[in-house]
């Protein structure tokens, strides 16, 4: 995937179901150690309830290697896989969804727990706010103190960015680039410089 939506703020959806408190959370979390430390930070703040059940797309929406869920004490199937239906449907990456759970005393049944934690989160997803993530890929390229302007202002015309930057004989950089927009800055930056500046992918 060249670019995909990730949430911009998090978003908290509060409701009441037969005397239960539901709290769902929604976060952005890049990775799957992001989605870990979310899941630990809602616990801690919400030391007193039952459940905390959880699910996350830790990843683009389409990698299958970052994504999680758990239904932390819920009847098996009622809680986190509801969840983790509902980020994959929305096509939204690096989210993570808690549904905090403080227990009325009045049981819901499996039909209602997989209503109340799918609901919930389908709620929070409506009124999310995403933004498109474009993935950036570094490259090293060397360049002389006469051409570093030149390749700064090529790089902010193509969304790029100077990851390190030292100061030789010579001026080193690690810079980032959208993936999609490598080759035509390549081309550019060849054209600038008289074919003598190059972008080595870093391996």
């Amino acid at each position: 995937m060249d670019s995909w939506w990730v949430p911009a703020a998090p978003v908290s959806v509060t409701e009441e179901i037969k005397k239960s408190r539901f709290i769902t959370l929604l976060a952005h979390t890049d990775g799957v150690e992001a989605a870990k430390a979310f899941v630990e930070s809602t616990r801690a703040e919400h030391p007193d309830a039952r459940h905390h059940c959880w699910a996350w797309v830790a990843g683009a929406p389409d990698d299958s290697q970052k994504l999680g869920f758990s239904d932390d004490g819920e009847p098996a199937g009622t809680a986190g896989k509801p969840m983790l239906a509902q980020l994959m449907g929305s096509g939204v990456g690096e989210i993570t969804a808690v549904v905090v759970r403080y227990y009325g005393g009045i049981k819901l049944g499996t039909g209602g727990l997989v209503k109340a934690y799918g609901g919930g989160v389908q709620q929070a997803i409506n009124q999310l706010v995403t933004s498109r993530k474009v993935p950036l890929t570094e490259y090293t390229l060397r360049c002389d103190y006469a051409l570093l302007a030149g390749v700064e202002a090529l790089l902010k015309q193509f969304e790029g960015l100077i990851v390190q930057s030292d100061f030789g004989a010579e001026v080193a950089l690690n810079v980032a680039l959208p993936h999609n927009k490598a080759a035509d800055f390549s081309a550019r930056l060849a054209d600038m410089s008289r074919g003598a500046l190059h972008l080595s992918p870093i391996e």
